[in-house]
């Protein structure tokens, strides 16, 4: 036994160094809860008290937008999004500099995102870009644990899966700008202005620019909720708590008339033209299509396009592809506001429409001359044959004889010179001349000479293609009253219908007959594009020149240049109306070809391919298709021609 008493010894004095240890932690352990809980109890029961639960604004879903049948015209998709995190960032200059080699990231807007990361909370996430590509998300991803503050996810923003086709209607949505707070807020109180100004300056939240987007912001929006938090006593959040009766309401859907095949169609039949068209159901008065093109794409404005992005759509003055040339544009007539004023002439009885008049080519009036646009004359016409052939000499006649201040008025119950409000921004009524209008408009009075261009779609006379087609569409329901309308189930807009009684449906009958005679009868302007190829239906229409140059005498005499021999700009506008079926009118269309020239060669191959294929559509969807309910230039030019 006695050879271990060293061991022994060695394992007594080990326990005592163990026990001591043991002793001297447990005594510092047993310290430090005093001095937590009696000598700092009063600090940390504050700081507990700090910590709490708060609530964080959280935006609704906007609505989506459908076309008749419900298609997405406007939805949401997911996108990548990169923002950092100003605390988190150990050197947040060189952190955007780092990532200004992955995207592109300008020194100035560096130096921005740095300013606005400072004007809130630093545990809040300041957005760098709300969209990246797969390619740029999927590079960020890998690199933002070595990026200290960097975060790469994933986030819904608005989609137009259309892109273009619908650039013009449906408008587009940005951040709200100081401009775009102030309208929003217009009509509320001080704590209304507070919640609005709150709401759109969070981060995810868009407003409507332009288009269906603004006009139904607020049945789009939504209702804002909030999102349950804990967090620490420095603001941080811990965990988020799942309340539903907190949660956002999302807006309300919005249902349009249009069809999104056949507005698809139509765009690319346009090709590389530019101009408008516009379909109409004439039994409802709904909108099938509204093209106005070239158009833009909405999705590039969403999160903010680039200033040299959009000075190149600003600056195309040769194609203008942000101006809603269907709605907004207006453009003389031409030869397809002689229905209105031979309908006009009747009524006023200064013609019989069997009444002869002789066209040599020219007409004469005081001491100037206005020409027609068949050099050699089209004989002796009646009114018939005036519309079929669209002899101006004949419209020269009649308007003389009825004058300006009846054509106007007249005008005016076809739609002309009416603002029609669809739900849309902008839109334009075109003008309807008459005394009054020029002594107010030039600070002069109206001379007579200036009846005769108006009675060919000339001179100071402008409309939409829009109201053509509306003119379009009551002489195909011989007289009846017919609204346009875009928005199928939604907010409905308060309009003024510019005629509260039929037209006369004889008058009517004559003005369809003209119209079939154009495209079916030997002399009509637009032989060619009266049949449909659908083995039956053909189309009835009225083609139309609208003169964009004075023509001078000794170009008249030399002969009027066209096509190369002049720059596009000074072409004429080659316009085209029409209705199908011609014996049981369930279409109407409008058609403009910017700078086309010639209605029959430009815009009537147009407008009949377009209603072929809605001619077509319609047969592949029957019996199952249903329509969406219903709620609710100078004197002398001679520029009247086919």
């Amino acid at each position: 036994m006695k050879g271990n008493r060293p061991v022994d010894a060695l394992f007594n004095r080990r326990a005592v160094i163990a026990a001591g240890g043991g002793a001297a932690v447990f005594g510092a352990l047993i310290a430090r809860l005093f001095q937590l809980q009696i000598m700092e109890h009063e600090r940390f029961e504050v700081a507990a008290a700090e910590n709490g639960v708060r609530l964080d604004l959280a935006p609704p879903q906007r609505g989506r937008i459908l076309d008749r049948f419900g298609r997405p015209l406007a939805a949401h998709r997911q996108a990548g999004r990169v923002s950092f995190v100003r605390e988190q960032a150990e050197d947040l200059p060189r952190l955007l500099r780092d990532l200004a080699e992955q995207i592109e990231i300008s020194p100035e807007r560096q130096a921005r995102l740095i300013r606005d990361s400072r004007r809130q909370a630093s545990f809040q996430p300041t957005i760098v870009k709300s969209e990246l590509s797969y390619e740029d998300f999927s590079r960020l991803s890998v690199l933002a644990p070595s990026l200290p503050g960097l975060q790469v996810e994933m986030a819904a923003t608005r989609s137009y899966p259309r892109g273009r086709d619908f650039a013009h209607v449906l408008g587009y949505v940005a951040k709200a700008s100081e401009a775009d707070l102030e309208r929003l807020s217009e009509d509320a109180n001080a704590q209304e202005r507070a919640a609005i100004r709150r709401l759109f300056k969070h981060p995810d939240m868009r407003t409507g620019r332009s288009g269906v987007e603004r006009f139904a912001e607020e049945w789009l929006r939504g209702e804002a909720g909030f999102r349950k938090l804990e967090t620490n006593a420095a603001g941080r959040i811990i965990r988020e708590f799942d309340d539903p009766s907190l949660a956002p309401k999302p807006g309300r859907d919005l249902y349009l008339t249009v069809d999104a095949e056949l507005q698809k169609f139509a765009i690319d039949r346009f090709g590389e033209e530019s101009g408008a068209a516009v379909v109409l159901d004439i039994e409802t008065g709904d909108i099938l299509a509204f093209v106005s093109t070239p158009a833009f794409d909405p999705n590039d404005f969403v999160n903010g396009i680039s200033s040299a992005d959009y000075a190149v759509l600003r600056d195309d003055v040769e194609y203008s592809p942000l101006y809603h040339k269907a709605y907004d544009g207006t453009y003389p007539p031409g030869s397809t506001f002689k229905m209105v004023v031979a309908s006009a002439a009747l009524e006023a009885g200064v013609i019989d429409p069997s009444e002869r008049v002789y066209c040599p080519g020219h007409y004469r009036f005081g001491n100037n001359t206005w020409h027609c646009w068949k050099k050699r004359g089209h004989g002796s016409v009646n009114m018939h044959t005036a519309i079929k052939s669209s002899c101006d000499v004949y419209f020269y006649e009649v308007a003389k004889r009825m004058g300006i201040e009846h054509l106007a008025d007249f005008s005016k119950r076809f739609g002309f010179g009416q603002r029609w409000e669809l739900g849309l921004t902008g839109g334009r009524s075109g003008v309807v001349p008459n005394d009054e209008w020029k002594r107010a408009a030039r600070g002069e009075p109206w001379f007579e000479g200036e009846t005769l261009n108006v009675g060919i779609g000339q001179g100071q006379v402008s409309a939409s293609p829009l109201q053509l087609a509306v003119m379009s569409a009551r002489i195909a329901a011989e007289g009846r009253i017919i609204t346009p309308r875009i928005i199928g189930e939604g907010p409905r807009p308060e309009a003024d219908i510019p005629f509260d009684a039929p037209l006369d449906p004889d008058f009517m009958r004559r003005m369809k007959a003209g119209m079939y005679g154009v495209t079916s009868e030997a002399g009509g302007t637009a032989l060619r594009s009266g049949d449909l190829g659908l083995g039956g239906p053909r189309l009835a229409g009225k083609t139309g020149t609208s003169q964009v140059r004075r023509i001078s005498a000794q170009e008249r005499a030399t002969g009027i240049l066209e096509g190369d021999q002049i720059a596009r700009r000074l072409r004429d506008h080659a316009l085209f109306v029409a209705y199908a079926p011609h014996d049981d009118p369930k279409y109407a269309i409008s058609v403009i070809v910017e700078h086309g020239e010639g209605g029959s060669k430009a815009a009537a191959p147009v407008a009949r391919d377009i209603m072929a294929e809605a001619m077509r559509l319609d047969a592949r969807r029957s019996p199952a298709y249903t329509r969406t309910a219903s709620t609710g230039g100078g004197s002398g030019t001679g520029s009247g021609g086919p």
